[in-house]
């Protein structure tokens, strides 16, 4: 699951790029850290499910922030469309 957001082209990185990537229609799917403070990631999640949109869970946010190219951690990323 991890190496297609890695591949994608469009992606986007933390809570607020994610909401803000649904809000606007742009978002395929999101990642969640299971590591990440629920403060941050339940917004996504609750507004990824009532949108459906899939949401995957991986294990750290290290990990999440790797997938994503950058040398932080990231609670959550997506995957835009298109």
């Amino acid at each position: 699951m991890m190496e297609r957001l890695a591949r994608a082209s469009s992606k986007v990185a933390g809570a607020k790029q994610v909401l803000r990537a649904l809000r606007e229609g742009k978002l395929a799917s999101a990642y969640i850290a299971r590591d990440a403070d629920p403060f941050v990631t339940r917004p996504v999640a609750y507004a990824c499910e009532k949108a459906g949109i899939p949401v995957v869970e991986v294990d750290d946010m290290n990990e999440l922030g790797r997938a994503c190219g950058l040398t932080v951690h990231a609670a959550s990323a997506g995957i835009l469309k298109g």
